[in-house]
């Protein structure tokens, strides 16, 4: 049984894949600065053969964690590992994370007094900030910055140094745009289950969540993300796993996303367009 459960407006959810040094930063920047720190926290972990599954067990009491671990031969993926979390939620909201984030101070109070503003279904996410692992230009709703501004790597992370960047940055910026960013953010939960949540024909990874947007686009959700609410993502370290695979994609990431792009096209018929703000329409 989770503590403190009636504390709080909302539950925070993550699904992980063998990404066990990251997933722990991600854990303890949530109980460290989240404003709801005694929200209930579910964690799926599936397939894992990285020491996931034991330091969960031994540190589920002390994060205050309830944890589902699986092994399946049919893997579920992190989409069916976030409708698994979403499905033990018992609050009014889920706040669902990626197992590569690293959060900042009410980064879930910022979202959730900016989910009250708004009468249709809508989901809240965070404005990130990425470490250039892709040479990737900016774009809405992410800051790219140099790989040693404040380490890219879990072990060289300088957790401290961003947090105070970060204070610096949600003072100094107040500003909303119609973006979504990847399966995270605040959501009603009844919202998320009138919609379905991922489809499972996009497991194990990779391309359910544009499919999750553009079902909800299409059924009148709207999407907001505030700067009020700041992450670090440290890009792409729950599928590509950049420093166990030299820099490239893992082969279960590869060969997903060539799999789901045809899948893509069996359920939609034409491929994705995206619009100015690089969301799927």
């Amino acid at each position: 049984m989770i503590k403190n459960a009636n504390t709080s407006p909302l539950t925070f959810c993550v699904s992980t894949y063998n990404n066990l040094n990251y997933l722990k930063l991600a854990i303890e920047s949530v109980r460290k600065n989240s404003f709801y720190k005694n929200a209930p926290f579910v964690v799926h972990a599936e397939n894992c053969t990285d020491g996931t599954d034991t330091w969960l067990v031994d540190n589920k009491d002390l994060y205050n964690l309830d944890v589902y671990i699986d092994h399946n031969n049919n893997p579920v993926g992190i989409g069916g590992g976030m409708n698994l979390c979403a499905s033990k939620v018992d609050t009014e909201y889920i706040m669902f994370l990626h197992s590569d984030f690293y959060v900042t101070k009410d980064w879930d109070k910022a979202c959730y007094d900016e989910i009250l503003k708004h009468s249709q279904p809508t989901w809240v996410f965070s404005h990130r900030v990425e470490p250039d692992m892709f040479a990737s230009p900016q774009r809405y709703g992410t800051v790219i910055i140099p790989k040693d501004a404040f380490g890219a790597y879990h072990n060289n992370f300088d957790s401290c140094l961003f947090e105070r960047w970060a204070e610096e940055f949600v003072r100094d910026n107040d500003f909303t745009i119609p973006k979504t960013e990847g399966v995270s953010g605040l959501i009603k939960k009844e919202h998320w289950d009138r919609i379905g949540g991922n489809d499972s024909r996009f497991a194990p990874t990779s391309w359910e969540d544009m499919d999750l947007f553009l079902r909800m686009r299409n059924d009148g959700y709207k999407f907001v993300l505030t700067s009020k609410s700041l992450v670090w993502h440290f890009g792409a370290r729950g599928s590509h796993r950049l420093e166990e695979n030299n820099g490239k994609t893992s082969e279960r990431q590869r060969l997903s996303e060539e799999k789901n792009i045809k899948e893509w096209i069996k359920k939609w018929g034409i491929p994705p367009q995206f619009d100015e703000y690089g969301v799927i329409k």
